[in-house]
Parts: structure tokens; sequence; C-alpha cells
């Protein structure tokens, strides 16, 4: 594969090809590298469609979580600092503590830089996947998510990482049963990632007079639902009345993707307003 594979333009134009195969928004520009491209582009669709199962090395995860929370414990990453002695009376004398927190906060800075090029290259987050919160590496995983939002090419690919991350928290929940307040939270947080998500799509949808990425929220509230609906075995009480919550947030979000598509195949215009699910669809003359 040659070097001018990786030149800025081409890399752009297969960023473009890749995002209009998953469902992006077209580009009316055409390129004289598209047929190169294509063969990538393919693979890449089904890379996305069908993820390859990837197995990672139980004594490497053991051993670099290890390393991880070692290095964590000795810098201490994730402890409130304790307070500082007063500082030696100099002729900047004032500044010092200043100067050192800067300091501290520059070190902080670059292990955080060194920790995000170390997800790239060494698997960081696949030491992380398993943590939930409470855990040393808990930080570092949603870090990682927030490092896949900022790359992503468009809403419609956001809005589907959202829906993942949802499902991350699904399982998250499922092993903080039994503690009330964690429990909850997790579960706070899995309503808000499948909200942004859901806002996302069906707006996507709205905009493109298309119902495809509303095949994508239907599909998650079909999945989604099943496993939510787990949760309520063997929950106490207070487990299951916010899972039902949840439960409710889910039939919402089927009730308005229906909206959606009904409004978007009888043609009506675009909706004006618009709340936590996204847009506010009228409905189409003649509908019961």
């Amino acid at each position: 594969m040659d070097n001018d594979l990786f030149s800025r333009r081409r890399a752009e134009r297969f960023a473009q090809l890749l995002d209009e195969a998953n469902g992006g928004r077209r580009h009316h520009v055409r390129s004289r590298v598209d047929g190169q491209l294509a063969p990538l582009v393919a693979v890449g669709q089904r890379i996305s469609v069908d993820p390859p199962a990837v197995e990672v090395d139980p004594d490497f995860r053991t051993g670099l979580r290890a390393m991880l929370l070692a290095t964590a414990e000795r810098e201490g990453i994730g402890t409130t600092p304790a307070t500082a002695e007063p500082a030696a009376t100099t002729s900047r004398g004032s500044l010092l503590p200043a100067v050192t927190a800067r300091r501290a906060r520059a070190r902080g800075a670059i292990l955080v830089g060194i920790a995000a090029g170390a997800i790239a290259v060494s698997g960081i987050s696949a030491a992380s996947e398993n943590a939930v919160p409470g855990d040393a590496l808990y930080g570092m995983k949603r870090s990682t998510e927030r490092a896949q939002l900022a790359l992503a090419s468009s809403d419609i690919s956001r809005g589907q990482l959202f829906l993942d991350f949802a499902r991350t928290r699904l399982g998250e929940a499922a092993e903080l049963r039994g503690d009330r307040i964690g429990y909850s939270a997790v579960l706070d947080d899995m309503d808000a990632d499948t909200r942004q998500g859901i806002r996302l799509l069906t707006a996507a949808a709205v905009q493109r007079a298309e119902p495809a990425s509303l095949d994508a929220v239907n599909t998650f509230v079909a999945s989604q639902r099943r496993a939510v609906s787990n949760l309520l075995d063997g929950a106490g009480r207070a487990d299951r009345e916010r899972t039902r919550r949840s439960l409710a947030l889910l039939d919402s979000i089927r009730e308005r993707s229906d909206a959606v598509r009904a409004a978007i195949a009888c043609g009506l215009p675009a909706p004006t307003g618009s709340d936590t699910l996204g847009p506010t669809p009228t409905t189409c003359p003649g509908a019961r």
C-alpha cells in the first residue's frame, strides 16, 4: 500500500465515502480516487455492520490492569491531594503555591496526553472495558467514549455511538444490582445516552426525509427493552421502580419513532417543535 494513500486529501475523501456508505449525508463532489478507495469502503462497511470478534489475551488484560492501577496509585490519579504546607517565604513567596499548582496541572495534562495516546496503541481501553462506577479505570472508559464521539463524522454516527454507550451502561447496571444508589445512577446515565442518540437519529430522519435511521432506533428499542426487562428478575422494590422508568422511556421512544416515520410517509412539513427525544411531528390527516 503506497504512502500516498494516507495523504490528507485521500484520507478525507475516504472518510466521506465511508460516511455515505453508512447512511450519512451525500457529498456532491466526486474524486478521481473514488475507484481506488471503493474496496476499502466496502471493507469498512462490512466491519461496521458485522464487527469481527476480538479476543483479548486474559494475561495481557490482567497485567495491563495491574500496571495502570499501580501507576494511578503512584501518581495520585483519582485522589484528592492533601492540603499543601505553607510555602516558605521568599522574594516570590506568594507565587510559590500557584507555581506548584501549575506544575501539578501540567504533570496531570502530560499524564492524560500519554494515556490518550496509549489508548490508541496499547489497548488500554480493553483493560477498562469491564470497569464499573467506582473502579479506578472507569474514568478511562468514559474518556474513551468521549474520544469516539469527537471522532464521529456525522450526527448519525454520533447517534449510533450514544446507543452503543446506552447498551454499555445497561451491562454496568447488571453488575450493580443491589447497590441502590449506584444502580440508579448508572440507569440515569443509560437513559441520558439513550435520549442523546434518539434525538440525533430522529432529527437526521426528519432532515433527510428518510426513515432509514429510524430502523436503527426500532432495532435498539426492541433489544434494549428485552435486556432492561431482565433486570427486574430478583430485583428489590427500589430497583424495580427505577427499572420501570427506563422501560417507560423505551416505550415513549418507540411511539416517537412511529410518529416520525408516519409524518415522513405522508409528506408532512418538518416539525418546528422538539423535546428530549427530537422532533415532535404532527399527526397525519385522517390518522387515528
